[in-house]
């Protein structure tokens, strides 16, 4: 077994978190040479590159996991000072949450164990929370992906239920006769980012095609709702941000459920135990629950 350096990997974590070497230096009130030694020390024992010096700083895939294990050992050390000194200060966990999630039920739920952790929270795609997962860039992740990323555990949370809406007088203007292909072909459509699907699934429901109706991308959840309100376009959106808002459901029939899981490593910390009960309990209240699947926990259960 390799004798790990904990200042060299806690090096790594900085120059990844930090995006430069100057930055991750003031973050471990170290020189910028003094960082770049210890990572050039990891590398020779490593045997491989770890890092691009590129801006910002990225890890190789052999930095991953290298990445991943400091992340664990960082949790661990964290933790047992928490206990050891009490007054100090609270581990810091990076956590991978989509846009939705986290415009909604996400920080509710963690605010019920804000006394246990920091988060340091990454906002991502649910479809794409796993990459961060994979690149040791957070602990845990919630997405959509029910298979566990390789070393993680995946459970079912429920699901969020998106429904096509706009303003009234959008809806009278472009949709007079309803949601129909040919309207939804040329009617104005509010897209959240080049990786948000949804509106895109829910056009397919309706034609049976591909449509390409004019886009505005609105990358802010709250902007989002806003674009729909001032009548930029119709969108996709889950009850709990449509509720109360004065926007109209374009369609009861047809919507899009998109299944969201919480992936964890098969770490346990008191304080990342916490976070996952928690955020279980929160999703038991806001998500649809009705479908449910079989949980995969790579044969363990919380």
């Amino acid at each position: 077994m390799k004798d790990w350096d904990l200042g060299q990997l806690a090096a790594l974590v900085a120059v990844v978190d930090e995006g430069s070497f100057d930055a991750a230096a003031a973050r471990l009130r170290l020189t910028p040479s003094a960082v770049s030694q210890r990572i050039k020390a990891l590398e020779r024992t490593a045997g491989q590159v770890l890092v691009r010096r590129s801006k910002p700083t990225e890890v190789t895939s052999a930095g991953a996991a290298h990445l991943r294990l400091a992340r664990q050992l960082a949790a661990v050390v964290a933790q047992a000072e928490a206990e050891l000194v009490p007054d100090g200060e609270l581990p810091t966990v990076p956590l991978a949450v989509n846009a939705d999630s986290l415009a909604t039920w996400v920080l509710p739920a963690l605010a019920t164990v804000a006394d246990v952790a920091r988060f340091d929270l990454r906002r991502e795609d649910q479809a794409h929370t796993t990459e961060l997962l994979r690149a040791g860039a957070v602990v845990a992740a919630i997405t959509s992906q029910a298979e566990p990323v390789q070393g993680c555990r995946s459970v079912r949370l429920g699901s969020m239920r998106y429904r096509p809406v706009a303003s009234p007088s959008y809806a009278g203007r472009w949709l007079p006769d309803g949601p129909t292909a040919a309207a939804l072909a040329r009617a104005p459509v509010v897209v959240f980012d080049r990786k948000d699907h949804l509106q895109d699934d829910y056009l397919r429901k309706v034609s049976r095609r591909a449509l390409a109706p004019p886009r505005h991308h609105v990358p802010s959840s709250r902007e989002f709702v806003e674009a729909i309100e001032l009548g930029l376009g119709w969108g996709m959106l889950p009850r709990q941000q449509y509720d109360g808002t004065g926007l109209v459901v374009l369609d009861e029939r047809r919507f899009v459920e998109v299944p969201l899981y919480w992936q964890q490593w098969t770490l346990h910390t008191p304080a990342l135990d916490a976070i996952a009960a928690a955020v279980r309990a929160g999703a038991a209240t806001a998500l649809d629950q009705r479908r449910r699947a079989k949980q995969r926990d790579s044969g363990a259960s919380w």
